[in-house]
Parts: structure tokens; sequence; C-alpha cells
């Protein structure tokens, strides 16, 4: 690659960089049905010909931004997997995983929770694909848990998609605290009382 070549790639990625980034700025308070490709490019400062250099149109750069937030949901998610310990213990260090997440990325949760069921179809599909490989995952490691012995692919599916809903739940409640400029302890304890009203149904579900 060319030094000449080299300074294009970087500035191409940066103003893509800059046009997500802006984005999701913009979104903190509002949906994406409701921004147009003008607001982004004045967010980022760059013309609204740099734009289709990177998307298509505003579809597209929101299932750029679907990826680049559940990247970090996956780690999250691989993190509860691996914890170890009790039901409660694991309950615990789930919640901890989640809220760790909104801490960090809280811009990308929020995009996430309120595009879930927004109205651009092509992201509300992307989140929902992305959504059942991670419930693919996690019913891979909950059907080979001895509490899971003897359960039917279905009902094991079904407790991985319920987990997966409560992450985003939880995640909300975090957001909404925030928003109300309360700590999250009462988030954290709902949470963590749901998780162990869950573990009490599985251990007693019939097989």
């Amino acid at each position: 690659m060319s030094p000449h070549t080299g300074i294009r790639e970087t500035q191409r990625r940066r103003t893509r960089r800059a046009l997500l980034d802006a984005a999701l700025s913009e979104l903190e308070e509002r949906s994406l049905g409701s921004l147009g490709l003008r607001e982004v490019t004045r967010a980022a400062k760059v013309a609204p010909t740099a734009f289709y250099r990177h998307f298509r149109g505003m579809e597209e750069l929101g299932t750029a931004l679907v990826e680049e937030a559940l990247d970090s949901l996956q780690e999250t998610v691989r993190g509860i997997l691996a914890a170890t310990g009790d039901a409660d213990r694991r309950g615990d260090a789930a919640v901890q995983l989640v809220a760790e997440l909104v801490r960090s990325r809280p811009a990308h949760v929020r995009f996430l929770v309120r595009e879930r069921h927004g109205g651009v179809p092509a992201v509300r599909e992307a989140i929902a694909g992305q959504l059942d490989v991670l419930a693919h995952e996690m019913g891979a490691a909950l059907g080979a848990d001895p509490v899971s012995a003897g359960w039917d692919a279905d009902d094991v599916t079904m407790l991985s998609r319920l987990l997966v809903d409560h992450m985003f739940m939880t995640a909300s409640a975090f957001l909404a605290a925030s928003l109300r400029g309360e700590d999250w302890s009462a988030a954290t304890g709902t949470a963590r009382a749901q998780l162990r009203l869950i573990h009490l149904g599985r251990v007693n579900w019939p097989k």
C-alpha cells in the first residue's frame, strides 16, 4: 500500500466513524426513523455526498450501528455463560455484566433498546437476526447444563430467548434510572429477583 493510499484509507475510516458517532449522538432522544441524512452529515461535519461513499442510505447506517452495538452484547453474553458459582452468583454476575455494558456503551445500548421494535424494518430485522444468534449460543450452553437434562429443544430455546429478553429489560431499566437521576440499586435488585424466579421455574420445569 502506497503512503497516499494509506492516507486515503485512514481518512475514509475517520469519515465513517464520524458519521456513526454523529448518528448515535443525534439518536440520544429520538428514533432512527425520524433522523435525516443531512442532519447526520451536518453533525459529522461532512458533505452530504460523502455519506454515500460509506452507506447507501440511513437503513444501511442503522444496520452498521446494529453490528457495532451487538459486538459488545455478544461479549457480555459470553461473559455471562462463563460465570461460575451457584444460581445466585451467576445471576449477580449477569446483572453486573449488563450494567457494565450500559455504563461503557450507553448510546449503543439505547439505540438497540429503542430500535428493537422501532419503525425501520431493515434495522428491526437486523437486531432480531443477531439476537437469534445470541439466543442460539446461549441455548447451546443451557442445553448442556445438567439442570436442563431431558428438556425438549423448544423449551431450551424458550429459556434462552427469555434470558435475552431479560438482558434487554435490565439494560432498559438502567437507562431509565439514569434518565431520572437515580442510582441503579432498585433496578439491580429487581433484575436479580427476576433471575431467581426464572431459575426456580427452570429447576421445577417438567421434563
